[in-house]
């Protein structure tokens, strides 16, 4: 089982923050909420803001749990815990992903998200 973390960013008029998979790794161009995986030692919240500074170079802050679920993959099992955040600072640069786009959530069904972040859309449906 590999813990993963996934960031649901807002910003101050509610729309939230979504990245589209780099095309060269697994279910490249779909859709997800950025994050990674947790390292060992290191708790949620800690690697929320290592991986979301590692891939768009914006520092955050967590402001609550939302919900986390087990996702089966044929080659794996992932845990994905999501995570309330907001931006402290920075400007969004992709170093691991192909776009990013500001959306409310009633625009999150015209993308085609990976399966495991399905759930977090759902709930914030």
């Amino acid at each position: 089982m590999i813990n993963v973390v996934a960031a649901v960013i807002k910003d101050d008029s509610g729309k939230i923050l979504i990245t589209q998979r780099n095309l060269k790794k697994s279910q490249g161009g779909l859709w997800e909420f950025p994050g990674g995986k947790i390292e060992p030692n290191e708790t949620k919240e800690q690697a929320i803001i290592r991986e979301i500074k590692e891939e768009l170079t914006i520092n955050i802050n967590v402001k609550n749990y939302i919900d986390e679920k087990i996702f089966t993959y044929p080659e794996k099992d992932i845990n994905l815990i999501a995570l309330e955040c907001s931006i402290i600072n920075g400007n969004i640069e992709l170093l691991e992903h192909e776009d990013y786009r500001w959306v409310s959530s009633s625009e999150l069904e015209n993308f085609e998200f990976a399966p495991a972040d399905m759930f977090i859309v759902e709930k914030l449906k």
